[in-house]
């Protein structure tokens, strides 16, 4: 199933910020991407009731395993993306900027091209 491009965003921040912190609340997520407190409710409440996240009684927020896979998928295409341009040559800043778009739009294919290609090269 094809979910949305900010829908995306919210899992794979969700899933940065568990990662860094043990435990994510919609104030992270605000903070974290510059977005106001209600327009994160707004969006919590919609992944919870896809069935992509889990809220508990404390407002602690955890990823369901159909939002986790969604998340690590887009985190390692951001990752990888990320890196081949920045091997590339391309400033940090920008590669970041960059991947982010490219991770939601390119086909798996060509994704998994891609990083068969680069994997393949780092090992030589």
């Amino acid at each position: 199933m094809k979910i949305m491009e900010s829908a995306e965003n919210y899992l794979e921040t969700i899933l940065v910020l568990y990662q860094r912190q043990g435990h994510v609340r919609s104030i992270d997520i605000a903070h974290e991407m510059d977005f106001s407190k209600p327009s994160v409710s707004t969006a919590m409440k919609k992944l919870r009731e896809n069935g992509y996240i889990h809220v508990d009684d404390m407002g602690l927020i955890t990823l369901t395993e159909s939002g986790r896979s969604i998340a690590e998928n887009i985190y390692e295409r951001h990752t990888l993306l990320s890196q081949v341009l920045i091997d590339l040559g391309v400033p940090q800043e920008i590669a970041k900027e960059d991947a982010c778009r490219l991770e939601h739009h390119l086909n798996p294919i060509s994704f998994q091209k891609i990083k068969e290609y680069y994997l393949k090269q780092k090992q030589q």
